[in-house]
């Protein structure tokens, strides 16, 4: 399975209770209306719109 990756449209808060700002690299996990979110391990539950997918790919880490 290739690797997705996108970028956050909108503030997210993580698992951890870390909140990551518009901007942010994320892989993801999923498709639909909802999805799973991951920065350096700590996973952001995502709606669709939240995030812009296909971008980011440099520095996302799942």
């Amino acid at each position: 399975m290739t690797p997705r990756f996108g970028t956050l449209l909108v503030p997210v808060s993580g698992l951890s209770g870390t909140t990551y700002p518009a901007g942010t690299a994320v892989s993801i996990n999923g498709r639909g209306s909802a999805v799973d979110g991951f920065v350096n391990g700590d996973w952001l539950p995502l709606a669709w719109w939240e995030f812009a997918e296909g971008r980011g790919e440099d520095t996302a880490e799942g």
